[in-house]
This record gives structure tokens, C-alpha cells and sequence, in this order.
């Protein structure tokens, strides 16, 4: 999702155009905020190789109007590779190829809700998703979490909140496995009471599943979707953070009679399937084993920076500050001492030259005041560990 006031001028192009990426980085700040992949670590060579395959083997197909669904190829693949790690195959009318976690949202929103539903949102949360909700009109209604996933009893207590107040929520969106922002993965007890109320209630569950590939010191847990009856989870993946966020490309899977809302849907009508020769060249990269190398690429660079990082905020950060250890993702959530607020912090952090993401943003209705989401998959462990020197010194400032 684009984000224009990070965009700088391309020094190498016409003034009038934005910057060629998303991502700019401040001169003198090691910007934690950024959730971005380490672009030195992206797959390039590989890509170079899966494009140039892709029009060998496919070729004026792979630049065509695609299937609505998405090219077999990759739809193979990936449903194969789904049944293999997490022992639940979906059906072919149960999947569909997207254009990466933000679209599929969009779109799930779109065919699946009406302005001024009720949707359940946990928070905290990815505070940009929570954009995506608000595009749509939707009422949000919080979902409190802990170190365990949602409380299932005050979730019980909204839902008969709403009831009495004839109001039906129509979704629930949640990332369960390492968590954005928190890093936090639910358990399987919570797990399972959230699928039983979703059940029961008869709310569609949204489970943004981006980070599962990343996991650092043991398999992920099962995904909702892998333990739900059919038709109550719809789950957005994507290559974003597995292999390269510039890809736009996800999958769904879900009810097979959501899926027809979308392959029926005239955005997919107009223009077919989405990013037809993106899709074709990753099944190649896919096929050609070069996922699974990228995935142990970046497994291993990412849990090494976590620990430079943690490693040095408990040298640095000053007592009272708490933190977990992420097993995977991107994020670390720092929540700090009485009398320090994260929102005012960041100034006196920025000066010292090291940005983060101030709580109260994930914290999307309220809250947040004292608690800050970092980033370590962007830089490397000797500037994360740098960062953490330069947090623990605007700490230090803003305390005196």
C-alpha cells in the first residue's frame, strides 16, 4: 500500500516523478518503523533466471489475459506445498491467486461486506489494515488480545453486546502467527475457542497469514484455516516477505463459494488474472526450487538480526522495559516504563537517530501510549544493534 509522504525525488529522473520505491530512508536515521525486507537480501538473480523460463516455456501465454483464478502452474504449487506443510489441501474451487494481502483484503471487503457492517478488529494490529476497513465503511468494533491471541470471554461478551443491540459482525480480521505488531503467534487453545465462535456466531474469520514462512525456532502453528470446517476462515497469503514485497502477489483460500464471488467479480471479469506474468514467472522460480532457497535465506539472515537486535536492547533499553522474543516476523513490541509514552519518546529518538512505530498507531482505538513496534529485518545486526544504542540514549533523555 503506497505511501507517498516516504516518497523522495529519483535524483536520476524527471523532478515530477515520486521516488521508484516506497521505502526512503532519512539520511542519519536507522529507521526501525520500516517493516521492509533488506533489499540486498531480494531475489534478483533468481527472477532474472524464473522470467526468462517463464517465456520459454509458457511463451505469449505468460503475457496474456489470465485465468480468473490464477495460472494452474502456481495454483498447483502452492495448494501442493499447502498440503505438505500444513496437512490440508484446498480444493481447486477453494483457491485463488491475488495481488498480495492488501488487495485480497480489499477485495474480501468489497464482495463481502456493506458499508456501516460491524467488523471485529484485534488490537492491537497492523495499523494499515485498519485503512483498509475504514475505506470500506465499516463500524469497528476492538477485539482485545494478550500474550495468548484474542480473550476469548470478552469476545463472547461483545458478540452478545451486539446481539442485544441487533447488530451481526460479518468479519474478523486477525494476523495470529507472528504477529504484526506484537510478534506474538496465538496459542492452540485460542486458536480453536476463536474458530468455535466464529461457528457459531457466523462471522467470517480474515486471517492475514503473511509471516508464516518465517519462523525462526520451530514450525509455525497451524493456521486457522488448516483447522476450521470450511467456510469459516478466509486466509490471505503472499510472497511479500517470503520472497519479494515488489511482486504484488498472494493467494486465498477459503469457502468455495467466496472464491466464486471473486473469480465471478467483474474486477476479475474485466481484467482476468491478476498479474499474469508475475505469476507465471514465480511458478517457474517456484518449480525451479529457488523458493525454498530464498525462504532459507532469509530464515537465517532474520533470526540473526533479531537476536542483535534483542541482544542489544537489554544492554541499552533502561530497567522496567519488556519485550518478547518473536519465534518469527519482522517485529519486536517494546512496552516501557511507567511515565514513558512511546508518542513522545520519538522525538527525542529521532534526534538521536532512530525512528520505530509509536504503539498508539497499532493500538487503532485507543491505547498504545506506552508501548513502540521495531523493525529488525530491514538493516543489519551491527546498525540494529546501533539503534538500540541510540533508543536506549533517547530513554535516558526523555526520563531526565
Amino acid at each position: 500500500m503506497a505511501n507517498n509522504s516516504n516518497s523522495i525525488s529519483n535524483p536520476n529522473s524527471n523532478s515530477n516523478f515520486l521516488s521508484d520505491t516506497q521505502m526512503a530512508r532519512r539520511p542519519g536515521i536507522l529507521d526501525l518503523g520500516l517493516g521492509h525486507p533488506d533489499p540486498s537480501l531480494l531475489p534478483v538473480a533468481a527472477m532474472k533466471r524464473a522470467a526468462a523460463q517463464a517465456l520459454d516455456t509458457f511463451g505469449s501465454d505468460a503475457l496474456s489475459y489470465g485465468w480468473a483464478a490464477g495460472p494452474g502452474p502456481l495454483a498447483n504449487w502452492l495448494r501442493t506445498r499447502i498440503g505438505n506443510t500444513e496437512g490440508r489441501t484446498p480444493a481447486p474451487d477453494e483457491f485463488l491467486i491475488t495481488a498480495g494481502n492488501s488487495h485480497a483484503l480489499d477485495q474480501l471487503l468489497t464482495l463481502h461486506t456493506q458499508p456501516g457492517d460491524v467488523a471485529l478488529v484485534e488490537t492491537p494490529t497492523y495499523h494499515l489494515a485498519v485503512r483498509i476497513f475504514k475505506d470500506h465503511s465499516l463500524q469497528l468494533v476492538p477485539v482485545q488480545t494478550d500474550d495468548e491471541g484474542p480473550r476469548l470471554g470478552a469476545l463472547k461478551a461483545t458478540l452478545t453486546q451486539l446481539k442485544h443491540e441487533g447488530k451481526q459482525p460479518r468479519v474478523f480480521y486477525t494476523v495470529p502467527t507472528f504477529h504484526n505488531p506484537t510478534g506474538r503467534s496465538y496459542s492452540l487453545a485460542r486458536r480453536l475457542g476463536l474458530i468455535e465462535l466464529a461457528t457459531e456466531s457466523g462471522f467470517l474469520i480474515i486471517e492475514d497469514d503473511v509471516y508464516r514462512e518465517l519462523a525462526y525456532d520451530q514450525p509455525a502453528l497451524p493456521s486457522l484455516w488448516s483447522l476450521a470446517p470450511t467456510g469459516v476462515v478466509a486466509r490471505l497469503g503472499s510472497f511479500s516477505k517470503s520472497l519479494s514485497p515488489g511482486l504484488r502477489l498472494g493467494w486465498l483460500t477459503a469457502g468455495a463459494s467466496l472464491i466464486h464471488k471473486h473469480t465471478n467479480s467483474g474486477l476479475l471479469d474485466s481484467g482476468g488474472g491478476l498479474n499474469q506474468f508475475t505469476a507465471m514467472a514465480v511458478s517457474a522460480l517456484c518449480a525451479a526450487g529457488d523458493f525454498d532457497a530464498q525462504v532459507a535465506l532469509f530464515k537465517s539472515a532474520y533470526k540473526e538480526r533479531r537476536d542483535a537486535l534483542l541482544s542489544a536492547l537489554a544492554e541499552h533499553l533502561p530497567t522496567g522495559c519488556v519485550w518478547q522474543t518473536p519465534a518469527g516476523g519482522f517485529f519486536v513490541w517494546v512496552v516501557l516504563p511507567d511515565g514513558l509514552r512511546s508518542d513522545i519518546l520519538l522525538s527525542h529518538a529521532e534526534s538521536c537517530g532512530v525512528s520505530f512505530v509509536p504503539g498508539t498507531k497499532p493500538c487503532w482505538n485507543g491505547g498504545g501510549e506506552n508501548a513502540l513496534r521495531l523493525a529488525f529485518s530491514l538493516y543489519a545486526p551491527a546498525e540494529l544493534a546501533e539503534a538500540a544504542k541510540r533508543l536506549g540514549a533517547a530513554c535516558v533523555r526523555l526520563s531526565q
